[in-house]
């Protein structure tokens, strides 16, 4: 099943602001979702309008992100407002022509503890009417009601899960393969890039935590000269090669494995659906600073398709089968 997911609203262009604010949770609300979906064999595409700066243009470029994809639904995510109360206001899912699946997401999503608002048929929405293809417009909850956004923090993931096991209800699945019970290692959380001779956010003396000088095991992982004015294996790196630093548990997955064992990892991009394997090549990002899960090669992310603080998916050892 294929699937194009956008969030709604804009960077510029404000939904509604409450206890959360609508498009900020919007886009998390879809990377999410992208997610889940995916793991159970939904191929899906995702986009945030971070470019126009008016409602017009903002519902008719994310209507044109859709019909310009080949795709079997349109999901647009919204939450909804009224005036800021403390009780409970609910989810409902609104739609034209996809009554029965707007029900089950809505009862899907109301299954955490939210009032379940149902069903709602919407003419006079733009998304509805103008996309090509089956489409819902998702209101997972109020802005403004103290006790969804309570219910919406804590049970984050799960209504994620539950949307995405509505969407592919009566689809034959087919999830993507498994991490394996030999799996040490994964993580989910933004990336930026490293290494090689144009990072200048790296010392020009700067080691790695793993590698610590060149050997016949790992030369694939460096250019064959050191590049001037540097000294470090760090300035190295050859960023044509798929290589990755992640926050790596020693305890589990120890130095001398990460160096010397020839185990990759697998690293996945739910926003471009691509997933390529890399090679651990040093410990980090500090994640306190950054709040990034792993930095990667120049060319493994132009590889993904991905840029600085998209989100990844690293899978340590993959062995597939």
């Amino acid at each position: 099943m294929q699937i194009c997911i956008s969030s709604g609203h804009g960077k510029h262009v404000a939904g509604a602001c409450g206890i959360i604010r609508e498009h900020e949770e919007a886009v998390r609300v879809v990377e999410q979702l992208a997610l889940e979906l995916r793991a159970i064999g939904a191929d899906v595409a995702t986009y945030e309008d971070t470019v126009s700066t008016t409602q017009n243009e903002n519902l008719n470029r994310l209507v044109d992100w859709h019909n310009e994809h080949v795709r079997d639904l349109d999901i647009s995510v919204h939450f909804n407002a009224y005036e800021q109360v403390e009780k409970p206001m609910g989810t409902e899912v609104l739609y034209v022509t996809e009554k029965d699946l707007a029900a089950n997401i809505s009862a899907a999503i109301a299954d955490v503890g939210f009032i379940n608002r149902g069903a709602k048929k919407r003419t006079d929405l733009f998304f509805l009417n103008q996309t090509s293809a089956p489409a819902v417009l998702l209101e997972i909850c109020f802005v403004d009601s103290e006790a969804d956004c309570a219910i919406y923090e804590d049970m984050f993931e799960q209504i994620c899960i539950n949307i995405a096991g509505a969407v592919m209800a009566g689809e034959e699945l087919e999830p993507e393969p498994p991490l394996l019970e030999s799996a040490l290692f994964n993580v989910v959380g933004t990336c930026s890039y490293f290494g090689g001779p144009d990072d200048t956010g790296v010392s020009p003396d700067e080691g790695l935590a793993f590698h610590y000088e060149l050997t016949e095991a790992n030369q694939h992982l460096f250019l064959p000269f050191q590049p001037a004015g540097t000294s470090g294996l760090a300035r190295r790196l050859n960023p044509c090669v798929h290589y990755i630093a992640c926050r790596w548990d020693y305890n589990i997955t120890p130095k001398s494995m990460l160096a010397n064992s020839g185990e990759v990892a697998l690293v996945r991009a739910p926003a471009s659906g691509i997933s390529m394997t890399a090679i651990p090549a040093d410990w980090g990002p500090h994640e306190e600073k950054t709040g990034r899960a792993a930095d990667l090669s120049p060319s493994l992310m132009d590889d993904l398709g991905i840029e600085t603080d998209d989100v990844v998916e690293v899978t340590y050892p993959w062995r597939p089968t």
